[in-house]
């Protein structure tokens, strides 16, 4: 790309950047910025210098903040502290359907759905790992080959939690129009695999669920017993079920969450209380994709969640309350199918999901091309909303990780 093409848009992004924080760091009272972009530790990378007064009693004094481009990681000069902004996406070409996890040895490890990228290699479940929850690296696979237990489908939607020791990864088997999809469990010593495939756990025949793809395990402490309940489903209604001790096999009868107008469920304990985020609306047709992730609450793992209205999601075509929609605006459409919420280390949580990018819909096999993204979750009166209920443009606050 030509250089002063470059420039400019930098230029044009430092704008963007004023008309979204008219204090650009607030930590330091940084008012009536100007924004510029250079080079400045030479590494090829636009630097960001922004420059203004703060207020020291009644005498206005000028200062000026250099954010140092780290590949793509934005840290204030001079502090130490590393990672101050960053911007999104987090990670490219692709990782549809992401499950982020920290593993026990301090690193955060992203997975997601079984793709071809542009190296034309076909990924057998992605993974990428990061220190600081914004510089991704490439692992590896987490399957040396297929599981062997359905004979067609691709393996979509890990989840992967560290519990027990281990990092058990439950994941779908599905084509798409899939009569019979399905569920298995698969485990591994290493959060960078390989995970050795332990079978089906069930397909929708055998659990009575239409398209039983999209799992999530969800961990509780009830009396001092850890409880492990299985969330699934994909627009046939979202179920539960309690699942043994070992994780490896179910318990008792399954129970419905929410009705048919969701996929992809994620519940969130904060609290006392039970965060249900579900996505709804058409996932891969591109920029043309509706996908988008709406929220309810309940005070049980089992329900009854409810929206800020009080409207029970049982029922089939209700909603929830709006969380986080795309706008072709801001670049970015289709936002959804997020991972476990992400706590950092001052106790703010974070929201990461994959989404479509309008310049860049689709991968060279003609597939929807999905990076995944991360904005912070604020809370007000016990609701959660990211800002805007759009993903985050611009330089964004980076999660505090320690060292």
């Amino acid at each position: 790309m030509n250089k002063s093409i470059i420039i400019l848009f930098c230029l044009i992004f430092s704008a963007e950047l004023l008309a979204q924080y008219h204090h650009f760091d607030a930590a330091f009272g940084l008012q009536h910025a100007d924004v510029t972009t250079a080079d400045i530790d030479n590494d090829g990378d636009l630097d960001i210098i922004a420059s203004g007064v703060t207020s020291e009693g009644t005498v206005s004094v000028a200062k000026s903040f250099v954010y140092i481009n780290n590949n793509g990681a934005y840290e204030l000069q001079g502090t130490g502290k590393g990672a101050t902004y960053y911007q999104n996406p987090l990670f490219e070409p692709d990782l549809a359907d992401p499950t982020v996890i920290r593993a026990a040895d301090g690193w955060f490890y992203a997975y997601g759905t079984q793709n071809t990228w542009p190296d034309g290699v076909n990924h057998l479940v992605p993974i990428v790992k990061s220190k600081n929850l914004i510089q991704w690296q490439f692992v590896g696979n987490a399957f040396n080959s297929r599981p062997s237990w359905k004979s067609a489908g691709g393996i979509w939607a890990p989840d992967v939690s560290y519990t027990l020791g281990k990092y058990y990864m439950f994941y779908s088997v599905s084509t798409w129009g899939d009569a019979n999809p399905g569920i298995g469990l698969a485990i591994a010593d290493s959060p960078a695999g390989p995970f050795v495939d332990q079978g089906k756990l069930f397909d929708s025949e055998s659990i009575g669920v239409s398209n039983s793809i999209d799992p999530f395990l969800f961990q509780t402490t009830v009396a001092d017993t850890l409880q492990s309940y299985l969330f699934w489903g994909s627009f046939f209604g979202i179920y539960g079920i309690q699942l043994s001790s070992d994780l490896k096999s179910t318990v008792g009868s399954k129970f419905k969450i929410a009705g048919n107008a969701f996929e992809a469920a994620c519940v969130f304990e904060k609290d006392g209380k039970f965060y249900f985020f579900g996505s709804l609306g058409s996932c891969c047709e591109g920029v043309n994709s509706q996908y988008h992730v709406n929220m309810a609450v309940a005070t049980s793992p089992k329900g009854p969640y409810r929206d800020k209205a009080g409207n029970s999601i049982l029922a089939d075509g209700q909603g929830g309350s709006q969380f986080l929609v795309g706008n072709k605006s801001i670049g970015w459409v289709g936002p959804g199918h997020n991972s476990k919420i992400v706590t950092d280390d001052a106790g703010n949580h974070y929201f990461i999901y994959h989404a479509i990018s309008v310049d860049k819909p689709n991968l060279p096999n003609g597939a929807t091309r999905r990076p995944i993204l991360m904005d912070k979750i604020n809370w007000v009166g016990g609701w959660p909303y990211i800002i805007s209920n759009i993903p985050g443009k611009g330089l964004l606050k980076a999660p505090v990780i320690n060292p």
